[in-house]
């Protein structure tokens, strides 16, 4: 079972819209697929326009049986969403032992049996959720806006993975950079395209352009490959279900 989380402490770099587009590209080429929305926002629902009964909160804090609480919004692919209820989770959280660990263990039943691939959507801070997001990830794909200041975030995002690494002695590997919000066009993009591929020299993926019909998408409670199946959009994130599954 491979447990991606798809972080960057900076916002509006298209983590959620990663996450909807990657998990469902997985589930249609039959990968039993799990998303854990860790950011308070709830975005998860909104773009799938589905929430589970019992939420995050009840995950973290109840520890409820995630197999038992996730919702299947269509074959292969479930959710436990979120609601604002998980930053209250988080103050719960703060006052338990092994805080940074809590996901690990209401997680440590779940094999391969159940879910090929546990994807997480990471809140645009490094809080208490990210870190357990970090601890229970054996991968991180990092969505980052082909623009300056998202560069300079993506830089400190590595720098907090090695920082976790050393303090807890774990091993999350940087499955991807993902450049996103790319416009070939604009001299910015290709640019700052250019330093993560010299920076960063293998790490970096194809870019997600920009494309209307991924902005749009989510409106309709629709993941890309439903609302516009043959957009710049739904093209982009097929070649990242398709690298991710090779390196399966």
């Amino acid at each position: 079972m491979r447990k991606i989380c798809i972080v960057n402490q900076k916002g509006g770099v298209g983590k959620t819209t990663t996450v909807v587009n990657l998990a469902t590209g997985l589930a249609r080429k039959r990968k039993k697929v799990l998303i854990l929305d860790l950011d308070p926002q709830g975005n998860i629902s909104t773009c799938l326009g589905a929430s589970s009964q019992k939420d995050m909160y009840d995950l973290l804090v109840n520890k409820e049986d995630p197999r038992k609480i996730a919702l299947e919004v269509e074959p292969n692919l479930h959710i436990i969403t979120s609601s604002g209820r998980l930053a209250e989770a988080e103050s719960v959280m703060m006052g338990r032992p092994n805080r940074e660990r809590i996901l690990c263990k209401v997680m440590e039943e779940i094999t391969e049996d159940d879910f090929d691939f546990v994807l997480m959507d990471c809140p645009p801070s490094i809080n208490l959720l990210n870190q357990n997001a970090l601890l229970f990830a054996d991968e991180a794909i990092i969505p980052s806006a082909t623009e300056t200041l998202s560069f300079v975030g993506l830089k400190k995002m590595i720098d907090v993975i090695d920082e976790y690494n050393n303090l807890f002695d774990h091993d999350l590997v940087i499955g991807g950079i993902l450049p996103t919000m790319y416009d070939r066009r604009n001299r910015i993009c290709v640019e700052v395209l250019g330093k993560m591929e010299d920076e960063y020299n293998g790490m970096v993926q194809e870019p997600i352009r920009v494309n209307s019909k991924l902005i749009e998408a989510p409106g309709h409670s629709k993941s890309i490959f439903d609302y516009a199946k043959s957009s710049r959009g739904a093209i982009d994130y097929k070649t990242l279900v398709e690298f991710v599954i090779k390196n399966d």
